[in-house]
């Protein structure tokens, strides 16, 4: 990378280490996420996060690691519904392989090594009894023995260290008042320690790089609705898909009870979680409780976003190369298209064109990993609002590559004769841009 390309980098990410700081955040590791080879990098990069000022639990699974143990003693645990049923025999497997991924975990986040991502770092980690624990009990006959269910987290405890500076490392076993330890899912606790905390995300690192659709494309971003009927096809699903579910039913539980942003993150791609966490782009699947994007003015803080947004378009000659300087003198005739995240998914202008009562709309431009959501059209729609209480009676637009688009909402095409005199005495003719017209 380059001096100019990282300073640019560093540059897109400060927004989100600002809006960031001082938040919570609830990481939940798979077992198989502490078995990648990745794992390494997957700490640096947690540690790296404490270090920018957010909060952070993390709480990591241990389900391979418990395999691993229950078949070197010899033994065979069966599961119902995603949980184990764990007799005295495997609950001391469960100890065990819980208490060695843990001791693996704080060992790396201990490191300390000159030139290494982890020098400095002094990451205080601190766990505790913070989950009170009940047994599972018995469900259509089947006795579920030391398996277990969360019946509180000691909030308290846990904020208190977290103002404290410590990362808090919680494990997947739980303890009643009688002092009896049970074996409890990771992601419940994840999921129930970000609902008592009213964490701001919730991040799960699994296998998955996220959710994946029919067509073996990653979901960017997805709302409740459309996780409830993920949930309900892979239910019914012949060979369901059971990580995959369990993620979602995680994902889902968290965002029905206040936690604004779940995360769904691959282990294996370095550097995934600050790649979903630091930029416009992300790595992985988001969802969101309230997924509708916001439809809003541009101001000056907008200008870098909607070069980064036109620049491609530019290049390709769609669009006409507007500088910074010209953009912030013309920021006030921009509308936007945000996501909730703070992603500019869109962008279009609308120009007063003077002695008239027409209006131009220009730089339509759409973030290209959300096309074909209708962006644009509402864009448009909000532009016509817009001119239409300035009361401006005609819209043009000029385009080179998109004709069909606008036909499609109902411009018409017309001749440069027919623009205001204004625009036909600035018309490039070198470009040869058709015209489109639309009576508001």
């Amino acid at each position: 990378m380059t001096t100019q390309k990282y300073v640019q980098f560093f540059r897109e990410t400060s927004p989100y280490i600002h809006a960031h700081r001082g938040k919570t955040f609830v990481i939940a590791m798979s077992g198989e996420a502490v078995l990648d080879a990745n794992f390494d990098s997957i700490v640096h990069d947690i540690a790296l996060m404490q270090s920018l000022g957010v909060n952070i639990v993390l709480v990591h699974g241990a389900r391979p690691q418990i395999d691993q143990r229950l078949q070197l003693a010899g033994l065979q645990s069966d599961f119902r519904e995603q949980v184990r049923i764990t007799d005295a025999s495997a609950m001391q497997c469960v100890k065990e392989a819980v208490g060695s991924t843990r001791f693996q975990i704080e060992s790396a986040l201990s490191m300390g090594l000159p030139n290494s991502p982890m020098h400095g770092a002094r990451v205080r980690v601190i766990g505790g009894n913070f989950i009170t624990a009940k047994p599972v009990g018995i469900r259509e006959g089947v006795d579920f023995q030391r398996a277990g269910e969360i019946r509180r987290i000691d909030r308290t405890a846990i904020q208190q260290q977290l103002e404290a500076g410590a990362l808090v490392l919680m494990s997947s076993i739980g303890f009643s008042p009688t002092g009896e330890a049970f074996n409890l899912s990771y992601q419940d606790v994840a999921t129930q320690t970000a609902i008592a905390l009213r964490a701001e995300k919730l991040i799960l690192v699994t296998e998955a790089a996220g959710i994946i659709d029919a067509d073996n494309n990653l979901q960017r971003n997805l709302s409740l609705p459309q996780v409830s009927d993920l949930k309900a096809t892979l239910k019914h699903a012949d060979g369901q898909d059971s990580a995959t579910y369990s993620l979602l039913s995680a994902a889902y539980q968290a965002c029905r009870n206040n936690v604004d942003r779940v995360h769904l993150v691959g282990c294996s791609e370095d550097g995934s979680l600050l790649s979903e966490l630091f930029t416009r782009e992300g790595s992985g699947t988001l969802i969101m409780q309230d997924h509708s994007e916001v439809i809003r003015a541009a101001t000056i803080d907008d200008v870098g976003g909607i070069l980064d947004l036109i620049s491609p378009l530019e290049q390709q000659g769609i669009l006409v190369k507007r500088s910074r300087e010209l953009l912030e003198t013309e920021i006030s005739r921009f509308m936007l298209v945000v996501h909730p995240e703070g992603t500019l998914l869109g962008c279009a202008a609308l120009y007063p064109i003077a002695d008239s009562a027409a209006g131009e709309l220009a730089c339509v431009a759409t973030h290209p990993e959300f096309h074909n959501q209708g962006i644009a059209s509402r864009l448009l729609k909000s532009i016509e609002q817009d001119a239409i209480e300035n009361q401006l009676k005609t819209l043009f637009v000029l385009t080179t590559q998109t004709a069909h688009w606008f036909r499609e909402q109902g411009f018409a095409e017309a001749a440069v004769s027919e623009l205001p005199a204004e625009k036909q005495s600035l018309y490039n003719y070198q470009r040869q841009s058709r015209i489109f017209s639309k009576k508001l």
